[in-house]
């Protein structure tokens, strides 16, 4: 089965915010996993809402697996010096769905250009640290419709392989909701098919991303 989405990506896991101190001017990278640009905006402005007397709040996102939708601010600080650093640091570890802002309270101290996009580049890290980069793999949902007196041998197989698994529906017969890699989807088919000698009925289903450590 072909598809436009990706087979496997670089995302966080969750919403995380993390403080440095550099030169006195605190800097607090917060990050959360974002699905739209709307997504992205909100969270940008409840931060900017939560540090409304922060000096600056610097953000940037990149949404799509092609980088579609990518934007980033500097919100008062010198042009380049601080929403590109962000935005850079998100392509650089290959991330996307996912918005950054950094909070800068300023500690009396200038920093210079260079000062700043270094400070800019280790909030963002900190941000993505505190987030919890994971990466999520595209699974696609296999359905097998089976007699009861394959149940027993077909399971094992699957449990050998490590196959993930949805509910398992009991009817008059069984039907297993095996979630295979979508790019070995049609592998595990052809599988399942010679391991039933042709007995069971296998329909596909929807396309699901996991999280990648979750995988057995």
């Amino acid at each position: 089965m072909t598809t436009d989405k990706p087979e496997r990506y670089k995302t966080i896991q969750q919403a995380g915010d993390k403080e440095i101190v550099i030169k006195k001017s605190r800097f607090i990278g917060h990050s959360k996993p974002v699905a739209t640009e709307e997504e992205a905006l909100e969270f940008i402005e409840s931060i900017k809402k939560q540090h409304w007397n922060a000096t600056h709040n610097c953000s940037a996102y990149l949404i799509g697996s092609r980088g579609e939708i990518q934007r980033q601010s500097d919100d008062g600080e010198p042009s380049g010096t601080a929403g590109k650093p962000i935005l850079e640091v998100i392509k650089n570890q290959g991330l996307q769905d996912i918005a950054i802002v950094v909070t800068r309270y300023f500690g009396g101290i200038m920093l210079g250009a260079g000062g700043l996009i270094r400070a800019y580049t280790d909030g963002a890290v900190a941000a993505i640290e505190a987030g919890e980069a994971i990466t999520r793999v595209l699974h696609q949902e296999v359905k097998v419709e089976l007699d009861y007196t394959w149940l027993g041998k077909v399971e094992n197989e699957l449990r050998s392989r490590g196959i993930r698994m949805g509910e398992t529906a009991f009817t008059d017969k069984v039907i297993l909701n095996c979630l295979p890699v979508a790019s070995e989807a049609q592998a595990f088919r052809e599988w399942m098919t010679d391991l039933t000698q042709g007995q069971s009925l296998i329909t596909t289903g929807e396309q699901l991303y996991f999280t990648e450590e979750q995988e057995k």
